[in-house]
Formats: structure tokens, C-alpha cells, sequence
């Protein structure tokens, strides 16, 4: 597995580069193949952030964490994507194993408290590319969930068009797909 481990903003030094090395390795055992881990460190005012983009098995994990020690960030984020592959795993079983009686969950819904409302315009202050694969439908909603998002963009295998799928509110997913 190549890891990449990068500074945004910052140096990374070789005692932080040797112990994100050896942390990420841990995620080997879960996959087949990994292509690749970019492990990306980097500071923001008194926080010390750390990012991992892992692509391996035809699936993409990211995970960030932040903390007051970089080492601590280090090792809540590769606690964070182990969760991510055992809750993958753990549904890719239920896939092959479609006999078996769901599983019931409730969902509780937090009671928030009102924001105050402003009076700004909302303005676009992320744009994020990505290259768009073909996948089925189940496959799409399966990388959402891995990558902890409410909704994925993809190609739709079957029909060949950018399709959207999202998870709603009754923890079911929905598919958006173009009417041309």
C-alpha cells in the first residue's frame, strides 16, 4: 500500500509522518487491495487536523478528525474509518445473506433549538471535483454511507445517466435521475 502523508500549511516532521504510516497500515487487514491512503495534516488555529483519503476494493473512505495533539487526531481518525469498514462489511454480509430477519432500529429525532435567522445570502464556499464511475444504484448508496454523506452523485451503470441518490429522512434512499 503507497501512503502519501502531506502537510497543508505546516511541515510535517518524520516522527508524525512514521506514526500516520504506521496507524494507517492498521486498515490494511480489512481490504484486499489498496491502491492508496493520503494522509493530509495540517493546523488551524489551536487544532490539529488530520485527513484520510483511502482508496482500496473499489471503495473511497475519507475521514477527518481534529483535536489539541496531532498525534491524538491521528489515531481518532483511523478509529473512525475502522468503524467505516466493519459497518461496510457488516452490510455487504447482510447482502449475501438476504434470508436473515432485519435488523429494527428507531429513529430518534433531537429536538434542536431555533437558530437565530440571518439575514445573509447563502454562498457557495466549497466547490469539490471528482471523477464520476459507473455504478448500479446499490453500489452508489453503499459508497455514500462509506463516506458518512447524505447523498452521492454518480453515473447510473444501468441507464448510462448522472444520477443522485440520497438517504431520507425514514433512513430508506431515495434516487434522483434526470427527465430529458
Amino acid at each position: 500500500m503507497r501512503i502519501i502523508v502531506k502537510g497543508k500549511n505546516m511541515e510535517v516532521t518524520d516522527a508524525l509522518q512514521r506514526y500516520a504510516e504506521k496507524k494507517v497500515q492498521k486498515l490494511e487487514k480489512y481490504f484486499q487491495n489498496i491502491k492508496e491512503a493520503i494522509v493530509t495534516q495540517s493546523t488551524q488555529r489551536n487544532w490539529h487536523i488530520v485527513e484520510v483519503m483511502l482508496e482500496g476494493d473499489g471503495i473511497v473512505l475519507r475521514g477527518e478528525e481534529r483535536s489539541d495533539n496531532m498525534y491524538a487526531s491521528i489515531d481518532q481518525v483511523v478509529e473512525k474509518l475502522e468503524k467505516q469498514v466493519k459497518r461496510f462489511k457488516s452490510k455487504l454480509t447482510e447482502r449475501v445473506h438476504p434470508d436473515s430477519p432485519p435488523k429494527e432500529t428507531a429513529a430518534a429525532t433531537p429536538i434542536m433549538p431555533e437558530a437565530p435567522v440571518e439575514e445573509l445570502a447563502p454562498r457557495i464556499v466549497r466547490t469539490k471535483r471528482f471523477p464520476l464511475e459507473p455504478l448500479p444504484p446499490e453500489e452508489a448508496a453503499m459508497q455514500m454511507e462509506m463516506l458518512g454523506h447524505d447523498f452521492y452523485m454518480f453515473v447510473n451503470a444501468e441507464t448510462e445517466q448522472v444520477n443522485v441518490i440520497y438517504r431520507r429522512q425514514d433512513g430508506n434512499y431515495g434516487l434522483i435521475e434526470p427527465e430529458i
